[in-house]
Order: C-alpha cells, then structure tokens, then sequence
C-alpha cells in the first residue's frame, strides 16, 4: 500500500523541481550498469512511453524492481534527464 501511495504521489508531483543534472548521475551510477542508451532511443511507435505520466510510472516502476532506496527527488531527477535527453516529452 506505501509503494502505490508513493508511486501515486510521485506521478503527481510538479516537474519544475526536477534537476536533469543530478537525474543524468543518478541514471549513470545507478541504471546505467543494465540499461544502455539504445534503449531510449528505440522507435516512437513501438515505445509504451508516450507522455509524462507513463516515463514517471516507468521510471517509478523499474527503480522499485532494483530493491535500492530511490527518494522521490532522485525518480523527478532521473525523470527529467530522461525527458530531456531522449523522449522530449511536452505531457
């Protein structure tokens, strides 16, 4: 029940305090060891990832499948990076 309580707060959390810098070292030291940039760059119409809401439910989603403590700044951080260096995502 926390987790959902949590991965609901998290997709309604406003962007604007994200920090794509922090999101990029975060991503790179944490994610970076089984995901590889080819991932993000898959084809548009074969991705799930088609709005904001859904890379926030993804990236809430995998950081919980790593069992690693993720604070919600650190998942509006990566979500941001994300967002900017590959999806560009506008809602």
């Amino acid at each position: 029940m926390k987790t959902l309580l949590a991965l609901l707060a998290f997709v309604c959390l406003p962007t604007a305090a994200q920090d794509a810098a922090r999101g990029r070292l975060l991503y790179e030291t944490r994610c970076g060891g089984c995901h590889y940039e080819r991932l993000h760059q898959r084809d548009r119409e074969k991705s799930t990832v088609r709005t904001l809401a859904l890379l926030r439910d993804e990236v809430a989603r995998r950081a919980a499948q790593t069992g690693g403590p993720f604070a919600q700044e650190d998942l509006e951080d990566m979500v941001a990076y994300l967002n900017r260096r590959y999806y560009r995502l506008t809602k």
